[in-house]
């Protein structure tokens, strides 16, 4: 399962991020672009191999069990500091599709309460995360 390929924070990033990704049943080659960017802003992808990672999630994904164990466990790993930074690239993630589904939202809705993020931080967050979004599709502020 999951925990056989995901042992680092590294890892954890990674498979946290194709999850948002994959989270609509979708995976189309605007959101690889985008997390494929996201890695080498971060640099994860001096340490991992972005294609072997998209093979172990996609190995594991069908059968992953509980979600909320799954969120759990690579937060845990993550053990993030600026948490709210983290929920960012999440939303970012989900929306980088330009679409954002009911799956999508209560995966947010979930990586929200394990990061203990309160509804008004969430809510800025969200608001601001899809206005960026807008602005960069429709380049007007």
């Amino acid at each position: 399962m999951y925990e056989d390929y995901i042992t680092t924070q590294d890892e954890a990033i990674c498979h946290l991020f194709l999850h948002c990704c994959f989270k609509d049943g979708n995976f189309t080659q605007e959101e690889v672009n985008t997390v494929a960017s996201k890695f080498v802003d971060l640099q994860i992808h001096k340490d991992l191999n972005f294609k072997e990672e998209l093979m172990h999630y996609k190995s594991y994904k069908e059968n992953m069990g509980d979600e909320e164990e799954f969120l759990q466990y690579v937060l845990k790993l993550i053990n993030p500091v600026q948490n709210l930074a983290l929920y960012s690239y999440c939303i970012e993630l989900c929306l980088s599709d330009q679409q954002l589904t009911a799956e999508e939202d209560g995966l947010l809705c979930r990586i929200a309460g394990q990061l203990d993020i309160n509804n008004d931080d969430k809510n800025i967050i969200d608001k601001l995360i899809t206005q960026r979004k807008a602005v960069e599709i429709e380049k007007i502020f």
